[in-house]
């Protein structure tokens, strides 16, 4: 008894012992959660604020005026690449086949025979040579702007490779325009980046002349969804014609310094830093261009697309007399400049004994005059929008005298003064008519802009798909003399033509006009809703008694129709 009244003592001895014990380890295990906890609770917080700020950005890029902007910068990087990759290869190419044909001879074999070999070290980014007999050519033998042109026969394959890329882009035209009706403007615009991206990364590390054959046609591939598209997105982002003809003005700009811009940027890398170089910065900015338009456009996402409108068929839009007659223009003005640039190099070391840099520089300053002509055409334009046609007569008359006094030079600041006035006059003709385009397509047919700008994108490809190929048998044939006089003849005869499209002006107070050209009601709350806004937007500039009798009147076309059944939303 006495034992267990000393076990009880010492159990009630050793309960707050175990008290204590436990208390402790509570408290470390309390601690341990609150340690884990910690972090834990940081993490958290972190990615809800990167939540909030996503959501935020996100939101942002979804308002209406900074998504235009932010479209209009993608779109324009876009021409700028494709131009640039168009003319970058203009001082690299005839080194890269003189190079080829070498090897071949090294290696014993023929002149078509296209093996790396030897020649494999010259062409790289690093210059070291891959073994073989004869040290391969350094970059600091190379001229910095414009290497020499091979022999005659090599200038075949120069032609050729030159107009692959317009000839593939003349023929994927016709389907990449209705494609672009059917899906959109975004998943196309992203295609095009995307290829454009491949076939920038194979010129990089091309070896031989069947492997730049292959990137320059695929570059033709992307440019027939990347062009088309992005104009066409343009059309359909700025509906008001003083914004449209200002967004086309701006991406004409890019298109006329990525191609004046490139040929000195694409031989001073080559020249200081390799062949790869120029491709590698020109494929990294496509890429993120190509990511921008993913964050901003969200193309694979778009659910838009399914409430568009049935565009017009390519084939109906090229039997429009007006529109064909805008077509005309572009090929028209577009025939100098395709037809001079793979010319022009060599007639100026016949005949006035340029030097390289003279010969790389000799579009350069044309670049100005250019954007000069830009922005006339867009003032003007904003003033007398009923003027369009006399702009663009202005620029081929503009562009004919031009060319005609092209073979009287014989300095290079003569020469000077003429492709600036080329430039200038296609400056004119292409702000002018560009958004005419996209105008005659409202006011006639659907308001959607694939397969018109597809039009136009083979009217420019048809210049210069035969510039490179027929210029040089030309000159051969007949003289650089009557290529220029019958260049110039053939703008200035052309000009007469525009007078066709003085009166479409007549088209814009009522947009209802499609009804009565077309013998066909509004098709659905889509065209009520695009008229109603420009007609708003009229009224807000002080034409409000007309706009609104327009409004009411296509409102009334427009439930007639809903009536019937046919609504395409």
């Amino acid at each position: 008894m006495g034992g267990r009244q000393e076990g009880g003592c010492a159990s009630r001895r050793s309960r707050p012992g175990f008290q204590a014990r436990g208390r402790m380890e509570a408290a470390a295990a309390a601690g341990g959660s609150a340690a884990a906890a910690g972090p834990r609770s940081a993490v958290e917080k972190l990615s809800a604020a990167v939540g909030q700020r996503t959501k935020a950005l996100g939101s942002a890029l979804q308002e209406s005026h900074r998504q235009r902007r932010l479209l209009l910068v993608i779109v324009c990087v876009a021409l700028l690449l494709d131009n640039m990759l168009y003319m970058v290869i203009v001082p690299i190419i005839p080194d890269f086949i003189a190079t080829f044909d070498e090897a071949g001879h090294r290696q014993g074999g023929a002149p078509q025979q296209q093996q790396p070999g030897p020649a494999a070290g010259g062409l790289n980014g690093s210059g070291t040579g891959g073994g073989g007999p004869g040290p391969p050519p350094s970059n600091a033998s190379r001229p910095l702007l414009r290497p020499r042109y091979p022999p005659d026969n090599e200038d075949l394959k120069i032609g050729v490779l030159f107009a692959s890329k317009a000839l593939l882009q003349l023929l994927v035209n016709p389907l990449s325009g209705p494609f672009i009706d059917r899906v959109g403007y975004g998943l196309p615009l992203f295609i095009g980046l995307s290829v454009m991206f491949l076939s920038t990364v194979i010129f990089a590390f091309a070896e031989n002349y069947g492997t730049l054959f292959a990137a320059r046609s695929l570059q033709g591939l992307g440019s027939a969804f990347a062009d088309t598209s992005g104009i066409a997105l343009l059309a359909d982002k700025f509906p008001e014609e003083a914004e449209r003809t200002r967004a086309l003005g701006i991406a004409l700009a890019f298109i006329s310094f990525g191609s004046l811009v490139a040929p000195p940027f694409g031989g001073i890398l080559y020249h200081f830093a390799g062949k790869r170089v120029p491709f590698l910065v020109l494929a990294s900015i496509s890429l993120l261009d190509g990511l921008a338009l993913l964050l901003v456009v969200r193309p694979f996402g778009d659910q838009t697309r399914d409430n568009r409108p049935v565009g017009t068929p390519i084939h109906r839009l090229m039997a429009d007399p007006y529109i064909a007659v805008v077509a005309g223009a572009l090929t028209t003005c577009n025939i100098p400049l395709a037809f001079l640039e793979p010319t022009i190099a060599t007639w100026m070391a016949q005949t006035m004994g340029a030097s390289e840099w003279e010969m790389g520089l000799t579009w350069l300053p044309a670049f100005f005059p250019h954007v000069l002509g830009v922005y006339l055409t867009i003032r003007l334009a904003d003033r007398y929008p009923h003027l369009q046609w006399f702009y663009g007569a202005l620029g081929l008359v503009i562009i004919g005298a031009s060319s005609c006094t092209v073979p009287a030079c014989r300095t290079f600041w003569q020469l000077v003064l003429p492709l600036c006035g080329i430039c200038f006059g296609i400056a004119l003709v292409d702000t002018a008519l560009l958004p005419t385009l996209a105008f005659l397509v409202d006011v006639r047919y659907v308001s959607v802009y694939g397969s018109v700008y597809a039009i136009a994108d083979i009217s420019y490809s048809v210049a210069y798909a035969l510039g490179p190929i027929a210029a040089g048998e030309i000159v051969h044939s007949f003289g650089f003399v009557k290529l220029n006089l019958g260049m110039g003849l053939a703008n200035v005869l052309y000009a007469p033509v525009l007078l066709a499209l003085r009166n479409i002006c007549r088209m814009k107070p009522s947009h209802s006009e499609r009804n009565v050209l077309l013998d066909e009601e509004p098709k659905g709350l889509y065209d009520t809703i695009r008229m109603e806004e420009r007609a708003a937007a009229k009224g807000r500039k002080g034409a409000e008694g007309n706009s609104l009798d327009s409004r009411h009147r296509d409102f009334r076309g427009a439930s007639e129709e809903e009536s019937s059944g046919e609504d395409y939303t």
